[in-house]
């Protein structure tokens, strides 16, 4: 097996990952974009290099991301965030970014290396999900007319129904019946009661 890469086999893994990657010097500004990320935003490098990048960033991000990013490198820690970058097309696609420090051999702090991929789809399953839950939640909100004798509620279209019934069809639950204490303990007294009495008749 062998132990070392080249550095042109270090070349063409980072090229060819299908991951996009960057690098920024001590300035924090980049110096390298890999091709996939310049395929992925349709500019060269000398567009990307410096705080050109930030271009493609989702207004709406921008400084929450430069916020995040300026606070590590300060720091030199480890970063993860997630952020609108501009596709070729002009769509707009969720990144997940992860920058870490790197040194030289003799441990100089040179910058920083970063990883991202697209996590659109995650994100957008995540909002659905999200909404259909505050969806479901909001069914249930407000004030529901019940009676104060049968416990029926009654419905948008006016009409009258068990509760159980009105929750099924406004929710996802299902309802396995059962008695409690207090309604068991009277129920076997009603009966013992109709029991005595039938007793009473037949003697």
């Amino acid at each position: 097996m062998k132990e070392k890469l080249s550095r042109e086999e270090y070349k063409l893994l980072v090229e060819k990952a299908p991951i996009m990657i960057w690098r920024s010097t001590v300035t924090m500004e980049c110096d390298y974009f890999n091709a996939i990320w310049l395929a992925f935003t349709g500019r060269s490098l000398e567009q990307e290099a410096g705080n050109g990048w930030a271009e493609g960033v989702h207004p709406d991000d921008f400084d929450r991301c430069l916020k995040i990013y300026t606070d590590h490198f300060a720091r030199r820690e480890v970063f993860e965030m997630e952020y609108r970058l501009r596709r070729f097309d002009g769509v707009y696609r969720w990144i997940f970014d992860r920058g870490v420090p790197y040194s030289d051999a003799e441990g100089n702090f040179k910058g920083y290396i970063g990883s991202c991929i697209d996590v659109t789809e995650r994100i957008e399953a995540q909002e659905a999900l999200k909404k259909a839950q505050e969806s479901e939640i909001k069914k249930l909100r407000g004030f529901l007319p019940i009676c104060s004798y049968c416990k029926k509620i009654r419905n948008d279209r006016n009409y009258w129904e068990q509760i159980e019934s009105y929750i099924s069809d406004h929710s996802d639950v299902q309802f396995s019946h059962g008695i409690c204490p207090e309604c068991e303990a009277s129920v076997m007294a009603e009966i013992e009661g109709m029991e005595d009495k039938t007793a009473t008749q037949g003697k």
